[in-house]
């Protein structure tokens, strides 16, 4: 048995192309523990198997695809000790931009495939200036995971079992979640966004080198 193997991971063959797996990555920072330590320990789980499956010559590619907030039902049945309702980070996308960049991922020999403006800049921008974005998260991140609504006493949770009743796919805020992600764009039109994004640059470096002299 080969060690992807007991992760009971499942490869779906794709005629005349190598197998290919997406791995869904919510890139929503703050303030929740256990959510961060389970997103890192599956970038290094992955990461790792990555390492393995080059080793031993196996034709399968793996893709993180790193998320943004999705408007999917946890809010409405997760326990929470907030005290108000609590709700993905603005700005939200429906679960269908999420399924529809996993398989698009899943046919592209894509290291990592990020979803959404917010997911780009959550990341890169936590590279570049991560002592910023930490104070930026330090005073919007706990309200901003929360409705202005209160939490019921009564509410219903699945901390230890399931809530009665089909919650479907989409959760309670379709009425602010976006039905497309500007990534999507970009991804199929890689070129035009990387000539683009340097005209941009190169027309804000010279901007800057007029003011200095």
């Amino acid at each position: 048995m080969e060690p992807w193997q007991h992760y009971g991971i499942c490869f779906r063959e794709i005629p005349g192309a190598s197998f290919r797996w997406a791995r869904p990555w919510p890139a929503a920072p703050f303030h929740r523990r256990r959510l961060i330590v389970i997103k890192h320990a599956i970038a290094d789980f992955t990461d790792s198997q990555r390492t393995e499956l080059i080793h031993d010559r196996e034709n399968i590619h793996l893709t993180m695809v790193q998320l943004p907030a999705m408007n999917t039902p946890q809010f409405s049945w997760c326990r929470s000790k907030m005290r108000r309702r609590p709700q993905p980070v603005p700005p939200i996308f429906q679960p269908e931009v999420a399924a529809e960049r996993i398989a698009w991922a899943s046919h592209r020999n894509r290291r990592e495939v990020f979803v959404g403006v917010p997911t780009v800049i959550a990341i890169e921008g936590n590279k570049v200036a991560p002592a910023l974005a930490d104070k930026y998260l330090g005073r919007t991140g706990f309200d901003s995971q929360q409705t202005q609504d209160k939490v019921p006493t009564n509410r219903p949770d699945n901390l230890f079992d399931p809530v009665p009743g089909d919650f479907g796919a989409r959760g309670i805020f379709g009425g602010q979640a976006h039905d497309a992600a500007a990534t999507t764009w970009i991804e199929a039109h890689r070129g035009i966004a990387a000539l683009a994004g340097a005209a941009i640059f190169g027309g804000l470096a010279l901007v800057v080198k007029k003011k200095a002299s």
